[in-house]
């Protein structure tokens, strides 16, 4: 949805891992208004487009994208991304080692080479989001009780079975799709992926993080973090998630908890809103840092005198 640009480096990226594998590409477009139909109008003829009339949500437009899928494993991938060449190769060996498989996972970093805690998940359940809303998972990381929301305690470099994986990247069994149906699209957007990892685990398969190859997520390029929509759907989803799996009397208190906080959050968010308006936003402060440049003569000359 609107990453005309993210998408086109996402899908060179993805055809060139797909050089010594059988796959096939699909994109499903939500109605995107960046002029994304016409740009890609008679560009990557090895790519199958569907291009939706209206924005469906995530879960919907990937459940349309499976089932026009036709291969044996299923990779639902963000457009956001850029894989290595080696990646798909190095995932499906993996993958199917492991005789309870269901889904799994990858490595994952943003565009400035940061690991991003996402690529592996514990459940949210009452303490464990109540830690990350509090602030008690940033203040103790690797912890097993407070950090339990990004399993801070267990190491980013290591294979293993977590909990829940990205849907940024989640290479899923066709099999276990077909037995448990793709994701729930009661989700419009957020949370569709903890359901579908929770579903997954509960029918007695495993989910793996595979921490052997790293793929580059640039995350969130389709909506902007801290709006007011933003804030609703996203804890609107989570709260979703909590009363379909954990009944009413935890969904309740949780609801509680998670209204509360999109309380704040909207307060904060209107108020940024405010000062953007009203042009007082405070003045941002840049330092310089080193910085290592490969070029030749002439280039390192320019980036010099453009530096001062």
């Amino acid at each position: 949805y609107n990453v005309q640009c993210f998408l086109e480096q996402c899908i060179i990226s993805v055809i060139a891992a797909c050089k010594n594998i059988e796959a096939e590409i699909i994109v499903v477009d939500n109605d995107s208004t960046d002029g994304s139909k016409l740009f890609f109008n008679n560009r990557f003829k090895a790519v199958q487009f569907i291009w939706l009339k209206r924005n469906l949500g995530f879960a919907k437009a990937n459940n349309i994208g499976l089932a026009a899928a036709r291969g044996s494993t299923i990779l639902f991938l963000n457009p956001d991304t850029i894989v290595p060449e080696d990646c798909f190769e190095q995932c499906l060996t993996f993958f199917h080692s492991k005789d309870k498989a269901g889904a799994l996972g990858i490595r994952m970093i943003d565009g400035s080479g940061c690991f991003l805690k996402e690529s592996k998940r514990g459940f949210p359940s009452l303490f464990t989001s109540f830690c990350k809303l509090s602030g008690l998972t940033v203040l103790f990381p690797s912890s097993t009780i407070f950090a339990n929301y990004y399993l801070g305690h267990l190491p980013e470099n290591k294979n293993q079975p977590v909990a829940v994986l990205s849907g940024a990247f989640m290479m899923v069994d066709k099999k276990v799709l077909d037995k448990l149906g793709g994701f729930d699209e009661t989700f419009f957007m957020y949370a569709e992926d903890i359901d579908l990892s929770y579903r997954i685990q509960k029918a007695g398969y495993l989910n793996y993080y595979f921490a052997e190859s790293t793929i580059l997520h640039f995350k969130g390029e389709s909506t902007k973090k801290e709006t007011l929509q933003y804030i609703n759907t996203f804890y609107g989803a989570m709260i979703l998630f909590v009363k379909k799996h954990h009944g009413l009397f935890i969904g309740s208190m949780y609801t509680v908890v998670i209204q509360a906080v999109i309380a704040i959050k909207s307060l904060r968010a209107g108020v940024n809103s405010l000062f953007k308006k009203s042009g007082n936003k405070p003045e941002k402060k840049f330092t310089t840092s080193k910085a290592f440049v490969v070029s030749d003569t002439d280039t390192f000359k320019l980036i010099q005198q453009s530096t001062g």
